[in-house]
């Protein structure tokens, strides 16, 4: 490696190196001595310090002999400018001392325009003091005034005016009034003034209240009557259209066709009710934020005055007065809350409305516990129908009321249950059961509007002339006018009820059948014992026939009426009159039975003849005129009167049995039985000719029992096959009966022939007897 060469300085590059720091250089402000650290450092390095300190100290001399050079060349120029100088300076000093002396003089003068200028803006601030003053007790005068306007604005009722001026107040920019404690006193009054003012309207309001109070009832009747209005205009559209007859009040089909006016219940100038100051109060309260206790304190109100409504107890007489002071509450009720938002709820008013319901609904029916009048119940009815459908049309729920008069419906269906059975038992009971006449066109048309009858029947009594005589007694009449009018009342009381049809249908057959049961057909039963004659009973049959009819057309006709109203089918008890036409069947049976016995006492039958006969008793013509003059001018259907003749002819058979085995006869012979064979004879004769043979066979028995004793066939008959075949509707303990006194017979005759007769029907009775022993 060559060895480094080493650094030759000059005075040229230490001249240059000084530049560069700007040591040398006149135009610099600033000396970078920092810059020689490096310069010094690599000198050191290089080991030139000698080197370097004697090229620096010729650089210094030359630069020297420069200086003087300079200064050679300008020195009489610079001792020139000195003197110039030295001038300048006196002059300065000349003018420095004339200018002390001015300002001493220029300090004087001004001293004293000081004393005045500070007088002068000591005075200004003085008047600007008091004007800010004035201004300021300016300012609190108007904000006097104000208070004070506030004041009268409450008194005068302008609650709105006063509450917009205290804001006005609060919102007012700073001023000086603002720091002043007047301003701060006032700002810290402002909350009572609040409540002044809120006080004050609260005032108002209740006053408003006290003074709705006194129109309700008022309104509540103009709201019944215009409901009552609309519904006799629908009730006359309905009858004048059968396909409304379905719709009442209120429904979708009435609301369509309905001309709605704009008459308003709450109508101001009519009567009087003005809502400002409700609407003002509810406003303040909102400015205030205190909606809240404003909707606490009017709730408590309401809630106070519907408690006020109701009287305890209730008196009916002051239902409607009761009812029209509800309704214009709950009017009120419904119009503040679609007028104001916010203020009230439908859960509050609903509150209200259950409540005051709930009342209502126990104060009637307790005022109603011991009422038996059915129009009492039917005038609270048509109170509480009007009422409800005047209410549904302000939307609220009815469901109770509705619920309510269904109760009250069953009651006075019960009460009209009462009074009709009362009238229906004293038809029935004081009827004659003579055929009803009618002499006019008009009286029959009216029967027969009144009666319920197939339309072929009615056709033809319409054909008849008159004078006319009906096939059915007063009471069919009047029963039938009765239950007519128990509908139309029983229906007067639904009109205008909201309620499912099958529970008025129900309740309707379950009346119906009570009165058609437990009265017209009862008090038949009682009337029946009572009746003697054949043609009374007669025309009770007759009558119970028409009202088995009228019960079908009846039933039918309900049934239509209710299917034009969307209603069910209305079902009528299936056979309410059975028992008393089995119970007429029956007496007319007995009174026959009765006259019967009478024929049969006049008989004088000789029981022991020496003889037959060949014709039969007298007594028997008679009878069988009687009977079948009596049963065939019975007015009956042959089927009744099939009846009788059955009746009669068993109760003969029955009689010629106890002639043959009773007690009454306690002996007889064969002769006897004989002619008693004849004379059965005869009646299954007379009945063969009245068309009626087929009740021959009651004689069945006893011509088998004679035709045993008269051939002395006992032993045939105590075989069992010719028994069953030829005798079976022969008992063993009656032939047995009858050959006891045949024996009885023989035993008291003197000739053998007969007592050994005698002794052989006396066994053949002691057989039978074992005979039925054993078969029992």
């Amino acid at each position: 490696m060559p060895p480094r060469r080493r650094l030759q300085y000059t005075q040229e590059s230490i001249d240059q190196q000084l530049q560069q720091i700007h040591l040398l250089d006149a135009s610099s402000s600033s000396e970078n001595l920092e810059q020689l650290g490096p310069i010094i450092k690599q000198i050191h390095a290089n080991r030139q310090q000698e080197v370097y300190l004697r090229n620096l100290q010729a650089l210094i001399e030359a630069k020297d002999a420069e200086i003087e050079g300079i200064c050679t060349e300008n020195y009489q120029e610079f001792i020139s400018s000195i003197s110039t100088l030295f001038t300048i300076k006196s002059y300065t000093t000349s003018l420095r001392e004339r200018i002390a002396t001015l300002d001493e003089n220029v300090g004087q003068l001004g001293k004293g325009l000081v004393e005045k200028k500070r007088t002068l803006l000591q005075s200004k601030k003085t008047a600007s003091n008091l004007d800010e003053a004035i201004d300021t007790f300016q300012a609190c005068l108007k904000l006097l005034d104000v208070i004070d306007r506030i004041g009268d604005m409450i008194k005068e009722g302008r609650f709105w005016s006063a509450l917009r001026s205290l804001e006005d107040i609060q919102t007012m920019p700073l001023t000086s009034l603002s720091q002043t404690p007047l301003y701060q006193h006032i700002l810290s009054s402002l909350p009572s003034l609040r409540v002044q003012v809120q006080n004050a309207v609260t005032a108002s309001m209740k006053q408003w209240l006290l003074e709705i109070r006194n129109v309700t009832a008022t309104v509540g009747r103009s709201a019944l009557e215009t409901m009552n209005a609309r519904t006799r205009k629908w009730r006359a559209r309905r009858e004048k259209d059968p396909m409304l007859r379905s719709s009442r009040v209120g429904s979708a089909v009435e609301m369509v066709t309905y001309e709605r006016t704009d008459s308003n219940v709450l109508d101001k100038d009519k009567i009087g009710v003005d809502f400002q100051p409700l609407y003002q109060c509810v406003h303040i309260y909102i400015s205030l934020d205190s909606l809240d206790d404003l909707r606490t304190s009017y709730q408590a109100d309401r809630k106070a005055q519907s408690d006020l409504i109701l009287p305890t107890p209730l008196s009916i007489s002051t239902l409607p007065a009761l009812l029209e002071e509800i309704c214009g509450f709950f009017i009120i009720e419904s119009h503040v809350l679609e007028t104001t938002s916010g203020f009230r709820s439908e859960r509050e008013i609903e509150e209200l409305w259950d409540g005051i319901v709930a009342r209502l609904s126990s104060a009637i029916a307790s005022a109603l516990v011991e009422q038996r009048d059915p129009d009492t119940f039917l005038k609270v009815k048509e109170c509480l129908t009007s009422f409800v459908m005047t209410l549904e049309s302000y939307s609220y729920s009815t469901h109770s009321l509705h619920s309510l008069t269904l109760a009250l419906f069953e009651k006075y269906t019960g009460l009209l249950e009462t009074e009709f059975g009362r009238k229906l038992d004293s038809v029935v009971l004081d009827d004659d059961y003579l055929p009803m006449h009618v002499t006019t066109s008009s009286e029959r048309e009216s029967v027969l509007n009144n009666v319920w009858l197939s339309a072929s029947e009615k056709e033809n009594l319409i054909q008849y002339s008159i004078p006319l005589t009906l096939p059915w007694s007063q009471s069919f009449y009047l029963c039938c006018q009765d239950i007519r009018t128990f509908i139309q009342q029983f229906y007067q009381f639904v009109e205008g009820v909201s309620q499912h049809h099958s529970n008025i249908d129900d309740l309707l057959s379950r009346s119906l059948d009570k009165l058609l049961s437990n009265h017209i057909s009862d008090s038949i039963n009682k009337r029946l014992p009572s009746t003697s004659a054949l043609s009374q009973i007669a025309q009770i049959v007759t009558n119970l026939e028409y009202f088995e009819v009228a019960c079908t057309e009846l039933g039918q006709s309900l049934t239509n009426l209710r299917s034009t109203q969307r209603g069910g089918t209305i079902r009528l008890a299936s056979s309410p009159f059975s028992e008393p036409f089995q119970q007429s069947q029956r007496r007319i049976t007995a009174l026959i039975t009765s006259k019967l016995d009478d024929f049969f006492d006049l008989s004088e039958y000789d029981w022991t003849p020496q003889g037959r006969e060949e014709m039969p008793s007298m007594y028997l013509y008679e009878l069988v005129n009687w009977l079948t003059t009596v049963v065939d001018s019975l007015p009956l259907k042959d089927t009744y009167k099939d009846e009788a003749y059955k009746g009669a002819i068993g109760y003969i058979a029955e009689c010629f049995m106890n002639f043959m085995i009773g007690p009454k006869v306690p002996a007889m012979n064969e002769h006897a039985v004989a002619n008693m064979v004849t004379d059965m004879t005869f009646l299954e004769g007379e009945i063969t000719r009245i068309g009626r043979g087929n009740l021959n066979s009651s004689f069945a028995e006893l011509h088998s029992m004679s035709k045993i004793i008269l051939t002395d066939a006992v032993q045939d008959y105590l075989n069992p096959s010719v028994r069953q075949a030829s005798y079976s509707e022969v008992r063993p303990k009656r032939l047995q009966a009858l050959l006891e006194k045949l024996a009885r017979y023989g035993a008291t005759c003197r000739d053998n022939r007969s007592r050994e007769r005698g002794e052989r029907r006396r066994k053949e009775a002691e057989t039978l007897h074992r005979m039925s022993l054993t078969y029992t």
